[in-house]
């Protein structure tokens, strides 16, 4: 199955959970493929919580609707209230 990705940027929205408030990481070794990040980003009208594939240095940003991942290509963080640019 070829990947799909969210072409429109992605205006990620501070959502954390109370393990990121705390400092916490969701594993022990802070690697794995579904981490859930303090982020939520709108796609269709909805909002849809933001995960992370992680092994290595770096991350892939992704979100779940309708079950299979949705890539971002590309996102910008922005707090509650804050206007995006």
């Amino acid at each position: 199955m070829k990947p799909r990705y969210k072409e429109t940027p992605s205006h990620l929205i501070d959502a954390p959970l109370w393990w990121h408030l705390e400092g916490r990481s969701q594993t022990a070794t802070g690697y794995g493929r579904k981490l859930t990040t303090p982020y939520k980003v709108e796609h269709n009208g909805r909002l849809y919580r933001v995960y992370c594939v992680c092994f290595s240095n770096s991350g892939t940003l992704y979100i779940l609707p309708g079950g299979v991942p949705l890539y971002l290509a590309d996102s910008n963080t922005f707090r509650p209230g804050e206007v995006a640019a």
